[in-house]
């Protein structure tokens, strides 16, 4: 097995890992069992536990980060230079659009949403302070998008209101093709055109209530 084979069979055990059973309660040795290598592989590519968490979301979230930030920047650069204000649609599909297609980008995808989704519940903050740190630079440069968008809006309802977008999303994300216990007649959504829309008809009628 070559050196990047390897590497990446430790991350997707850590993730799958990471995702059902939490941080604190995965060892190294149970990852590297779930990966046939042995333990100084780990030490060689990671170094730590933590430093493997750490590698664990810059697989996922650089790649995703920099299609999202793209996304943004055009928004903002279209809009001064056509001499208008950014749209909040345009500005939230930015966001929303490359998010919901993540579901889709390929094996262990699934995994990592999950993974996301525990970090936030979870009373520990180890992970969930790794997920931030990624995200936090691109949630301000859609906070300041927005806020071009919506100069009435003040900065506190704003943010409040960005962060139930966010949170729709994150609920949207992680409930999408699954059918759990619908209604009769509510047939589960999975396609990412479909999702996308309506979440951003939702929280986009949100953004911008007088």
């Amino acid at each position: 097995m070559s050196l990047p084979e390897t590497k990446e069979r430790i991350l997707d055990s850590a993730e799958y890992l990471f995702a059902r059973k939490g941080f604190h309660n995965t060892s190294l040795r149970a990852i590297t069992g779930r990966a046939a290598v042995n333990l100084a592989a780990v030490n060689y590519h990671f170094g730590s536990k933590e430093a493997l968490l750490e590698a664990v979301f810059e697989r996922r979230l650089v790649p995703l980060n920099k299609v999202r930030r793209k996304n943004l920047e055009v928004v903002r650069e279209t809009a001064r230079r056509e001499g208008r204000l950014p749209g909040v649609e345009e500005s939230l599909r930015a966001f929303i659009e490359p998010t919901l297609a993540f579901r889709k980008s390929g094996t262990g995808a699934e995994d990592f949403i999950t993974l996301v989704g525990r970090a936030m519940s979870d009373p520990d903050d180890t992970v969930r302070n790794v997920f931030i740190r990624h995200i936090a630079p691109l949630f301000y440069m859609l906070f300041d998008i927005l806020r071009e968008a919506l100069p009435e809006l003040s900065p506190d309802m704003l943010f409040w209101r960005l962060q139930f977008a966010i949170g729709a999303m994150g609920h949207a994300i992680c409930m999408a093709g699954k059918s759990y216990s619908l209604p009769e007649g509510v047939t589960p959504v999975s396609d990412v055109e479909s999702l996308t829309a309506m979440l951003l008809d939702f929280v986009v009628a949100g953004m911008e209530r007088a």
